[in-house]
């Protein structure tokens, strides 16, 4: 079998991989984690000779040990103190450091045995299983370790660190200090819908939003000023708050599909330059300061914002207000050197496509989009509208067109919020919204039902129009249902199958006790031997 032989330096140590050629890209990923001894949450940074960051990926270009790549690991996107060091102050021992303890035994014994032995697979479950029950027992709340997992299989949000809604000072000057190189190869990544956006600390992504900005033109044609561009999005990165999805993570997610589809679908030569920024801007803007609670929350709750806005669209309404406070000022006003009529094309631009991501409207927009397809026309204003709201809300939720490896996790983070919601109703008495309910909901029939009746209805029509996307978004999409659809099934079976074990023991306790009644009645109607 053909394989691929890399070098690279871990903290000034010499390392090498080696895989085969076809090998999977989560494969190549978890080999380069075992190499560096990090954690699961740890982000990984691949530099290549001239200290530009590279996709860690199996297309990596082999090389020599006079031409290492150099691996970094940073704590996971934390800028508190990590989950880690509370375990180890709180429980007298370090568990991420005898993790990846392990992680480094099970690497040397792979290199000199080329197989895991039994027992290693022990001692990870173990381990695994030790630090799950850490955080999922809700007595060790005191111990700031309890995150209240409804599942056993979920992994941790990577948000479940954060301390603080809002985002403090410290995490506020952390974006800032950045010098991130973007090299070629990144940028071609960044174009497409396979690109891991657990790879980045919210610093690169910050910059990476700016080159999105850059590839597409508007700097030069909108005469966008570059320190005025890092400003509103350290605007955008500061009003976007520490919850387990809604987060700042999201946003970048939910703009880079948006660029990606620019660039799949050739938008650039369909639509004008203005259509294209008021869609990558509106992705920017779409979830500003959501707080995790979605409107039907805010409207039986009677919050602020229900009020505010009349109980229509509450949260999109705000998002909307908060992206034009940034833009109300004059250092982060990105479309400051523009004329009053286009800036008015804009705004009218950004309020239509971000209000279109309130879910209430999906079946009218995409009604409307399937009753013009038929003879769908780039020069008619109409048609255009209607095509930018049916992408931004693909775009929004295009988690399950991404690879599982970055898929699953957002999924967990929507969960862990969902349930933080429900958990909130009952508490508040306010009725309960059904799909977050953790006691009826759990991964796979979260997600079979969206898949097929959201999703899959949704991407098919844009695929109508631009037959490419098929490859791109419906068929990551389809894959995604067949793996829910079975982790379902086997859920299921479980369930089923202990109910049965469930039903013999206690038919088996019922048993024994009659024959315990029957044989007490026995010793009673003996005679006396008196």
């Amino acid at each position: 079998m053909a394989t691929k032989i890399l070098y690279f330096t871990v903290n000034g140590r010499p390392e090498q991989a080696e895989f085969p050629l076809d090998c999977p890209a989560q494969d190549v990923k978890d080999l380069f984690r075992s190499a560096a001894e990090a954690g699961p949450h740890d982000i990984l940074k691949l530099y290549n000779p001239k200290g530009n960051i590279i996709n860690i990926s199996p297309s990596l270009e082999p090389n020599s040990p006079s031409s290492c790549y150099k691996l970094e690991v940073v704590a996971a996107d934390c800028n508190n103190e990590p989950f880690g060091a509370e375990l180890a102050g709180a429980l007298g021992f370090d568990l991420s450091s005898m993790e990846k303890r392990l992680q480094g035994l099970e690497k040397n014994i792979l290199i000199e045995a080329g197989e895991t032995p039994a027992a290693v697979y022990e001692m990870k479950k173990q381990v695994d299983s030790f630090r799950e029950k850490l955080e999922s027992v809700e007595h060790l709340s005191w111990l700031g370790l309890f995150k209240d997992l409804s599942e056993g299989t979920h992994k941790p949000s990577p948000f479940y660190h954060k301390r603080t809604l809002r985002k403090t000072k410290k995490e506020c000057e952390h974006v800032r200090e950045n010098s991130l190189e973007v090299s070629e190869e990144v940028r071609q990544y960044l174009k497409t819908p396979t690109f891991d956006n657990w790879q980045w600390e919210d610093a690169e992504i910050m910059v990476l939003l700016q080159v999105m900005y850059t590839d597409l033109d508007f700097i030069a044609i909108f005469n966008i000023e570059p320190e005025v561009l890092q400003q509103f999005l350290f605007e955008v990165y500061r009003r976007y708050n520490n919850i387990p999805f809604h987060n700042f993570k999201h946003c970048f997610c939910v703009t880079q599909m948006m660029y990606g589809l620019i660039w799949l679908t050739d938008l650039r030569s369909k639509m004008d330059s203005t259509d294209l920024l008021i869609m990558l801007t509106s992705a920017v803007c779409h979830d500003l300061d959501h707080t995790g609670y979605n409107n039907a929350y805010q409207i039986n709750a009677r919050t602020e914002l229900a009020l505010r806005y009349n109980d229509i669209s509450p949260l999109e309404n705000h998002h909307c207000a908060v992206a034009f406070e940034i833009l109300e000022k004059k250092e982060s006003n990105i479309f400051r050197n523009l004329p009053m009529d286009q800036y008015k094309r804009i705004r009218e631009g950004i309020i239509k496509c971000v209000l279109a991501t309130d879910m209430t409207s999906h079946n009218e927009i995409l009604n409307k989009f399937k009753s013009i397809l038929p003879t769908f026309d780039f020069t008619i204003k109409d048609h255009r509208d209607v095509l930018m709201m049916i992408l931004i809300k693909v775009s929004d939720i295009s988690n399950e067109a991404r690879p599982m490896e970055v898929a699953e996790p957002w999924l967990d983070c929507l969960l862990q919020e969902f349930y933080n919601q429900s958990d909130m109703e009952k508490l508040e008495g306010l009725p309960v919204t059904p799909f977050m309910d953790r006691d009826k909901v759990n991964k796979p029939s979260s997600q079979t039902g969206f898949i097929r009746f959201v999703l899959l209805p949704l991407f098919i029509e844009l695929a109508n129009l631009f037959p490419s996307l098929e490859q791109h978004i419906i068929n990551p999409v389809r894959k995604a249902l067949d793996y829910y659809t079975e982790m379902e099934k086997a859920l299921e079976r479980e369930k089923v199958n202990r109910a049965q074990s469930e039903n013999a023991a206690k038919s088996k306790e019922t048993a024994m006790g009659t024959q315990s009644t029957a044989d007490s009645q026995s010793e009673t109607s003996k005679p006396d031997p008196q």
